[in-house]
């Protein structure tokens, strides 16, 4: 399915690469084709196949987990369409990363926001006064999901000192590119462009300037933007669901709608990664399960004492460990009642065998 140079696919614009096609091989049955998904709602998928955009059904199947159920971003196989009817979705291929939060009801579910995502772009508005605790929750989503997260500060045009904004920031996110954009003067934008690749997810609250920020980097007014509330700062969902855009000159823009709650996952990676910081003062102290709260030859209480680190931040961190290690115990006691049950039911079904070998003998 790999094209020449000369002769650019609608499913090489959307990602497609040598990697994606030996998965495909590997992975796909026979008689489907690949596909990218552009966004999945009510028992249909949005995706782009090598002819175009197309429309591919769900089977019953793809609706029992998350592993099979399509997200945006996935790569997929498809049986394709025909004159009449529309293609038929196979099965997800192996996923590279994926971009995912705890849901909102406080399940041990995951909800997946974008798959196979390079790069994560984490907004923050310097339109209003900035929430360190919200954007360190942004920052770890971005880690745990294995693409490299880039933070940009937008609005800039709207605050009196945007360098000081990007030197408080960087404090908050060790490693991670930090950049003062706005779209209303064009300030950062290439900085930006020439930081992000490959498929790249913006992800914030609303009201932080996602959309806006998407069509300065797409180049054109492709994406929906709205109003914000002069009174709190806030704005409306103009982005209603995830899509993908190719990027001129190469990659895939995913927007995505506002995220009103930011719960972080059961893995604790993307915590650590987002508290580089503190977790390498945590490893000077003088026991290794220091509990940074009394003990002796404690390097991060010694830090916060000399103002290298504050205890908001300490705070931030236990409260993200706290809710990881939750919903880590919540999710293995579900695995555990699902192996359970799937027990019992294969238990029933060998006496139902059993009984009816019986019967016939």
């Amino acid at each position: 399915m790999s094209s020449s140079f000369s002769e650019i696919t609608p499913l090489d614009e959307h990602g497609w690469d040598a990697q994606w096609q030996e998965l495909f091989a590997s992975h796909a049955e026979p008689g489907t084709v690949p596909a990218r998904v552009l966004r999945s709602e009510r028992g249909l998928c949005d995706v782009v196949t090598s002819q175009g955009q197309e429309r591919a059904v769900l089977q019953r199947v793809h609706h029992t987990s998350a592993d099979l159920s399509p997200s945006t971003g996935d790569w997929i196989s498809m049986f394709p369409s025909t004159g009449t009817e529309p293609g038929v979705f196979g099965s997800v291929l192996p996923r590279r990363t994926v971009l995912s939060r705890a849901s909102a009801g406080g399940t041990s579910e995951e909800q997946v926001l974008a798959s196979n995502v390079d790069t994560v772009i984490v907004t923050v508005s310097l339109a209003g006064p900035l929430r360190h605790t919200r954007t360190e929750r942004l920052i770890a989503l971005a880690w745990a999901s294995g693409a490299m997260p880039v933070i940009a500060l937008t609005k800039a045009d709207a605050h009196p000192l945007p360098e000081s904004a990007v030197i408080e920031v960087s404090a908050l996110a060790p490693g991670v590119p930090v950049i003062a954009t706005s779209s209303h003067t064009e300030e950062g934008i290439e900085a930006l462009k020439s930081t992000i690749q490959g498929t790249v997810a913006v992800i914030g609250p609303s009201g932080a300037g996602k959309s806006s920020l998407g069509n300065r980097i797409l180049g054109a007014e492709l994406l929906a933007t709205g109003e914000v509330r002069a009174v709190d700062g806030k704005g409306r969902h103009t982005t209603a669901w995830r899509e993908l855009l190719p990027i001129p000159g190469g990659g895939v823009l995913l927007d995505t709608p506002g995220l009103r709650s930011v719960g972080v996952t059961s893995s604790e990676e993307g915590i650590g990664e987002a508290f580089a910081d503190l977790e390498e003062l945590a490893g000077q102290c003088r026991f290794a399960d220091c509990t940074h709260d009394g003990e002796p030859d404690c390097a991060v209480q010694d830090a916060i004492r000399s103002g290298v680190l504050t205890e908001r931040r300490l705070t931030s961190y236990r409260k993200l460990q706290r809710e990881a290690q939750r919903l880590a115990a919540r999710t293995d006691a579900r695995l555990r009642a699902q192996r359970v049950s799937e027990l019992k039911t294969r238990a029933h079904e060998q006496r139902a065998w059993s009984k009816e070998r019986a019967r016939h003998r």
